[in-house]
């Protein structure tokens, strides 16, 4: 489906704006501050892995190009990866910056491959991270083997600069198994 044609786009909302709030094994990890990356490495047992999915230049969403503070219909880098535990898929993750910031930044997002952009991004003290908002991501947006309605997400923009990477994170039913979560 389009995302142009997506009747509910992402609603995304800070933990206080959230009612009902999330349980609180959820909340824990949509607001948590640190490098998912980390966690779920931790979690793992260092059996973490990234699966790239798509990565290219796109017409990023209205909802990112509001994220971006950009013009809706914006060209920008989309990258889309599985963040896996022992091999199972535990998050979809997608990535987007405006092409116009990104060419000429230095970073080279194109390059990473199996690595984790979270890694470089936490690892890079000039990015700040923005304000973390949460929505119940649209079942139409994720990719169809891992398509589920009312999955919950998380999204962030780390800033450098000029340079936005707003990155969103959608937390499948494998992860809250192995976390001990129960996600209602």
């Amino acid at each position: 489906m389009p995302h142009a044609a997506l009747a509910h786009p992402p609603r995304w909302l800070t933990a206080a704006q959230l009612h009902p709030a999330p349980a609180a094994g959820v909340r824990d990890w949509l607001f948590d501050q640190g490098s998912l990356t980390r966690r779920l490495t931790a979690l793992s047992d260092n059996a973490f892995s990234v699966t790239p999915l798509e990565e290219g230049w796109q017409t990023l969403r209205a909802d990112e190009c509001s994220a971006l503070g950009m013009p809706a219909g914006s060209q920008g880098w989309v990258r889309e990866v599985y963040l896996r535990g022992h091999g199972e898929i535990w998050v979809f993750a997608r990535s987007v910056a405006a092409r116009a910031a990104l060419e000429g930044s230095g970073l080279d997002l194109h390059q990473l491959g199996s690595r984790s952009l979270g890694e470089l991004l936490f690892s890079d003290r000039a990015f700040d991270r923005g304000a973390i908002e949460a929505t119940r991501y649209p079942a139409p947006l994720l990719p169809a083997a891992v398509r589920e309605e009312r999955l919950w997400g998380r999204r962030s923009c780390f800033s450098r600069g000029e340079l936005g990477v707003l990155v969103a994170e959608i937390f499948l039913p494998a992860l809250w198994r192995e976390a001990g979560v129960e996600a209602v």
